[in-house]
């Protein structure tokens, strides 16, 4: 499986995900959306980790979706607990063939087909600090931003052509 395609244009494709992930994940924007969650894909974490799915809600509070597409793929992560300081509620997100016992009790589950997701568990919350959330937020806002420029230059369109 390719990691990384040097030959895309795209900059909100990174081309690190396997297709099932990416299924997962589109399921996943689709029920947040709904939720009315601003979602970031891929963002970089103060401790060098990488989030799957970073979420804001209407009312500030900050998630990480970890997505998990295999029991494997489950078993040979176990980076997932240095998410906990960047965020509010920590969840797992998987798929219909992956078996939802084998998650931590102590995190919110979501299960995705694709074409949206359903929450199987709530995460228990655990506030974040403020200087700690101001960090995040302020990360997820520029981050996004800097997505949104590359996508807008990689149209090699000029407002004038638009």
């Amino acid at each position: 499986m390719t990691r990384v395609s040097i030959a895309n244009s795209n900059p909100l494709i990174d081309g690190r995900q396997s297709a099932r992930a990416m299924m997962v994940r589109r399921g996943l924007q689709i029920l947040l959306t709904d939720m009315r969650h601003a979602t970031l894909p891929e963002l970089a974490l103060a401790n060098g980790r990488r989030a799957d799915l970073v979420t804001v809600s209407e009312k500030g509070e900050i998630w990480i979706i970890e997505i998990k597409t295999s029991i494997e793929d489950f078993r040979v992560d176990r980076k997932w607990p240095d998410y906990r300081a960047y965020c509010d509620r920590l969840f797992f997100a998987t798929h219909k063939d992956v078996p939802l016992e084998i998650f931590p009790e102590d995190c919110g589950l979501l299960l995705s087909d694709g074409y949206g997701a359903h929450l199987m568990r709530d995460a228990p919350e655990h506030r974040l600090p403020p200087a700690t959330r101001k960090a995040v937020m302020l990360n997820f806002a520029r981050a996004s931003a800097h997505r949104l420029t590359m996508a807008e230059w990689a149209t090699g369109r000029t407002f004038d052509e638009m």
